[in-house]
């Protein structure tokens, strides 16, 4: 049944909210799992459609699996994998789900494994990853919407990637756990969520140095030595971002906990620029908090650690009510400014020339009907619906379950007057708010 999140703006927040586990990053550690024939446990598990997804696709390998969402904590045992074939049902609902064909070449040398799917923000090649997993001896092609992916043996090698690509770094980060010899990945994506997947994979037993640079080194080993563990997600910082944005939008305060500031460097010097309050309490506690206009600001995605692309929308969310122009440049997805039309029907003024947005700040936004367009475009709207005059409804709320745990129960917690209501009870105002 359709569903709308409809929130009232204006209303200042104040209050607390605490980070959930890295989506981007739990996802690949469950994929990761699959190295080895035995039992890993993974904690401060999210719960949201993605990792349900993603645990279908487990099962339909022949793994099996538990998971507690009381507990948030996923068993994943490994030991009997039945299958090497990841089909189009779930693959292509899911991008990170494609990840499973570096860990499964690494454990049974042989992946098929659908072209990938998810958010529809735009060209997501996988020609680097075929790139990777060729470079170690592996013979790939692309067969009726599969990768098939083959190898006797794999060999460690020298794998240059062209751009920093995340996806590809960590499928070939996974292969080449197994693979004979010395692996060097040169132009490595650095990402915090790849050093996450360094840590549970040496805590498997790998050998991995230099996650988290531009150079990654893996030194081969049986797969027989690889063993099961247990390992905790780090917080996730886009949703950590999210919420210091919505705080800011609202011209109110919070406290927001289970925070790596040092993963939110750039973003939060922006927010500073943009005249925000930011200031930590403790190690992993932040506050935020804002009273006024914001001044314009100018930015470029980056590869990490340069501005997040997953950020780019809620930013620019934020640059709609800013005193003057704001140029916003997205250099690394050709459709991430998808949420421009549902921003200019609350009244944004914003002038699209391929890949660059100027937006010159409006005197407020004004609530009204809007659908997400993907993720991080659900949560932009939610910004821009917190700073909007009167009442705005959210449409396709599937792209904000796919990332956003307890999303209704955490906007309450910051004083926000939000309610997720069936379409055909909104004139009744019976409420659903179970799901996010």
């Amino acid at each position: 049944m359709s569903e709308k999140l409809i929130i009232k703006g204006q209303t200042p927040t104040k209050g607390e909210v605490t980070i959930s586990g890295a989506k981007n990053s739990v996802l690949k550690l469950m994929a990761a799992s699959l190295l080895c024939s035995d039992t890993c446990v993974i904690y401060n598990v999210p719960n949201l459609s993605d990792v349900d997804i993603m645990l279908e696709v487990l099962a339909e390998l022949g793994a099996k699996t538990k998971y507690d969402k009381t507990l948030k904590k996923i068993e994943i045992d490994s030991t009997n994998i039945t299958g090497c074939t990841a089909s189009k049902e779930f693959v292509s609902k899911m991008r990170a789900s494609f990840c499973v064909l570096g860990s499964l070449v690494g454990r049974q040398k042989e992946a098929i494994v659908a072209l990938p799917g998810g958010c529809k923000i735009g060209e997501r090649r996988v020609n680097f990853h075929i790139k990777g997993l060729e470079a170690l001896s592996c013979e790939c092609k692309i067969d009726d919407g599969y990768v098939v992916a083959k190898a006797s043996q794999l060999n460690g090698s020298i794998v240059c990637f062209d751009i920093p690509s995340v996806g590809a770094t960590e499928n070939v980060m996974m292969a080449a756990v197994t693979a004979n010899g010395v692996t060097i990945i040169q132009n490595a994506a650095q990402e915090p969520e790849i050093v996450d997947l360094a840590n549970f994979l040496k805590s498997m037993g790998a050998n991995i140095v230099g996650a988290g640079t531009s150079q990654i080194t893996i030194t081969g080993v049986k797969q027989s030595e690889l063993r099961g563990c247990e390992y905790t997600t780090l917080p996730d910082r886009i949703e950590a971002g999210t919420y210091m944005s919505i705080i800011i939008a609202s011209r109110g305060s919070g406290i927001i906990k289970n925070i790596f500031p040092n993963h939110l460097t750039l973003f939060t010097g922006k927010l500073l620029e943009m005249g925000a309050n930011i200031k930590l309490i403790d190690p992993n506690t932040m506050e935020v908090s804002n009273n006024k206009r914001l001044k314009p600001m100018n930015f470029i995605t980056q590869p990490y650690p340069g501005f997040p692309t997953d950020l780019q929308a809620l930013a620019m969310a934020l640059l709609c009510c800013a005193d003057g122009i704001s140029v916003v440049t997205e250099s690394l997805y050709e459709n991430r400014f998808m949420h421009v039309n549902e921003l200019w029907k609350m009244g944004a003024n914003i002038i699209v020339n391929k890949k660059h947005a100027i937006i010159k700040g409006v005197d407020y936004m004004v609530g009204t009907s809007v659908s997400s367009t993907d993720l991080r475009a659900g949560a932009a709207l939610v910004t821009a619906a917190v700073a909007a005059r009167g009442e705005t409804e959210i449409g396709s709320l599937g792209h904000i379950d796919r990332g956003y745990e307890n999303f209704v129960e955490k906007l309450r917690g910051l004083n926000i007057d939000a309610q997720r209501i069936c379409e055909n009870d909104l004139k009744l105002g019976a409420t659903n708010d179970a799901r996010v």
